[in-house]
């Protein structure tokens, strides 16, 4: 559990640097589209996904 903290304050350093270089705009742009990009993923993987023992 102490990892994940660490991994989300190193992502919140690195985001208030982009923030404060004025690269906050281009980062958000890139993650919205992932974030379509993946959820498109999970949906399509949802539903031909592996089927459990019937």
């Amino acid at each position: 559990m102490i990892t994940w903290s660490f991994l989300f304050l190193l992502v919140a350093v690195v985001a208030g640097i982009f923030g404060f270089l004025g690269i906050a705009g281009t980062a958000a742009g890139i993650a919205k589209m992932l974030f379509i990009a993946f959820l498109i993923l999970f949906v399509a993987s949802f539903f031909t996904g592996r089927k459990g023992r019937t």
